[in-house]
């Protein structure tokens, strides 16, 4: 069988995206312009990849040999044909290996894709693939999912390949069971795996295959078959799935932080990260758009199929969440996207200093918390239309031990968080630092929350700082988050570059009523914190009201 060329094959798809010729979502776009800005990297002790164009092809050569098992290409007897976003999917995870040791850089998959876009199909090659034809001597594969009849979706459909490929069973040496697939030569062994499993301990993976991960309520198996790889030098764990609606899930939370990953919030060059969905603001019933989250369209995805799917959902309202999560890949109950992150770091820039604004005209945006969550202030300064922002953030030491998170201790050791002693965060270092604000800006207000604030505020009131008292309200917020989006996007707005405020920025999810239309700041899940937006909403909207903007400017 003559095989084609699968790496020119993927990069003409990610040229067709990153140059606009296909319709393409953001992330899909961010994920293949990662790929072109890792291929102009230059090797360095900080980027030791290469690609390696003999194994990235190597995959895709041997799914290309195996049968489909279903419908109208079953039964013509075809073989799979992969297509171009299957083949940049494909090669990118497997050609990248470390330039001295030859291991494989990616070490985790997240890809999210709208149902029928032929994910079993990939999926049982890539399973066949591991345990088998990848080198790996003891190769424990497993395709996982939260019950048994789902894992066993992909170990069906590689179990069915391998019985129709008699040539291939005697070549890898594989032998076909009922509930698991072994190559005797090589020890290695495919089955499915179930979250509901009596026991999940003692196992060695090579590779795993978590299926439609936004179904798992709960962290365990994910957490399981993380730890469980230990001791391969270049296990695979692969989670691939469609949208859903349980936002507090081991999926939403995998899916947020590729999200911040292909932005850039992150940076993990182990983690290989592709979603296909629609953006915000698309209208779903417009055909023109449905391919940003069926890449198969017109393959596997059978448009007039899809017609008929979008035509119930307008029709029928109860059908609509179903036809925006499997057919159109949307969290639904996930807010929107706020920020454009790019444009928000374009507006960073480290040489400010507050010593440069000393005596002007300053508003300070403060939210409290004492245990988990940061409390934090936000001093706000305008120039000449320009705005200006400080944010400093404050959080005791048990929440940072307490978190387990590598990347909060690194923005503590370099001083971005000031961290207070004990199990609750010292609002006196926090009254102190307004103290010492107030005498060196002409501070104009400290809006703040009072719900964890209150007696604290008093006792400042006392002390005669000029202390607004702000609720938290969709009335208040709505116009704060509308300037500021566009301050940012006219290149209006100015700060430190601070990455803990960047990281929070990212994690704002806007909800907006229905009814009234008004907009209010929240977050998908607890560990997203959002307390420094928060304050500079408050510093912002009261800075921003047309009452003190007028004053100001008579005054100038």
């Amino acid at each position: 069988m003559t095989t084609r060329d699968y790496v020119a094959m993927s990069r003409q798809y990610v040229d067709d995206v990153v140059t606009g010729r296909v319709v393409t979502g953001e992330l899909e776009r961010l994920a293949c312009q990662r790929q072109v800005d890792d291929l102009a990297r230059p090797l360095s002790d900080d980027w030791p990849w290469v690609f390696d164009e003999e194994l990235a092809s190597r995959p895709c050569e041997f799914i290309e040999l195996l049968p489909h098992i279903k419908g109208k290409w079953a039964r013509e007897r075809r073989r799979i044909e992969l297509e171009g976003w299957q083949c940049f999917t494909l090669t990118t995870v497997y050609g990248w290996v470390h330039h001295e040791t030859g291991l494989r850089r990616f070490i985790e998959v997240y890809e999210e894709v709208a149902r029928k876009n032929a994910k079993s199909t990939k999926c049982a090659g890539i399973a066949l693939y591991m345990v088998g034809a990848d080198g790996e001597e003891g190769a424990d594969v497993f395709t996982a999912a939260t019950t048994r009849d789902q894992a066993r979706i992909v170990f069906d459909d590689a179990r069915a390949m391998a019985e129709r490929e008699p040539e291939m069973r005697d070549a890898l040496g594989i032998e076909v069971q009922k509930h698991r697939l072994i190559s005797a030569d090589s020890d290695s062994k495919l089955e499915p795996l179930a979250a509901e499993g009596s026991t999940l301990d003692g196992l060695n993976v090579h590779c795993a295959i978590v299926d439609e991960v936004h179904a798992h309520k709960r962290r365990d198996l994910y957490d399981v078959l993380d730890t469980a790889r230990g001791a391969r030098e270049q296990s695979l764990l692969w989670l691939i799935t469609t949208a859903g609606y349980d936002l507090s899930g081991i999926g939403y939370e995998r899916r947020t932080h590729a999200v911040k990953v292909l932005k850039g919030v992150f940076r993990e060059d182990r983690l290989f990260a592709i979603i296909f969905t629609i953006d915000a603001g698309d209208d779903p019933m417009d055909p023109k758009v449905w391919r940003k989250a069926n890449p198969n369209l017109g393959v596997s995805v059978l448009l007039d199929e899809f017609q008929t799917a979008a035509r119930k959902a307008q029709a029928m309202p109860s059908a609509m969440i179903n036809f925006l999560t499997k057919r159109l890949n949307v969290w639904v109950g996930g807010g929107s996207d706020w920020m454009d992150m790019a444009a928000w770091v374009r507006c960073g820039d480290p040489s400010l200093s507050l010593d440069d604004f000393v005596g002007e005209r300053c508003w300070i945006g403060m939210d409290l918390a004492e245990k988990n969550d940061f409390a934090a202030l936000c001093l706000v300064f305008e120039r000449e239309g320009h705005w200006y922002i400080f944010v400093r953030l404050y959080l005791n030491e048990a929440a940072v031990e307490r978190s387990g998170t590598a990347q909060l201790q690194g923005w503590c050791d370099e001083g971005w968080v000031v961290v207070t002693e004990g199990n609750v965060t010292d609002f006196n270092v926090v009254g102190d630092d307004l103290r010492e604000y107030c005498e060196r800006f002409d501070v104009q207000e400290i809006p703040y929350d009072p719900a964890f604030s209150k007696f604290f505020a008093t006792g400042l009131v006392n002390e005669g700082m000029p202390m607004v008292e702000i609720r938290q309200a969709p009335m208040f917020f709505t116009q704060p988050l509308i300037h500021v989006e566009n301050l940012v996007l006219e290149g209006k707005l100015h700060h430190e570059a601070n990455p803990v405020m960047d990281w929070m920025i990212s994690n704002v999810v806007v909800k907006v009523s229905k009814f009234t239309g008004l907009k209010h700041p929240t977050k998908a899940r607890p560990e997203n914190k959002i307390d420094g937006p928060l304050a500079k909403f408050l510093a912002l909207g009261r800075a921003m009201t047309p009452e003190l903007m007028l004053e100001h400017q008579d005054g100038l």
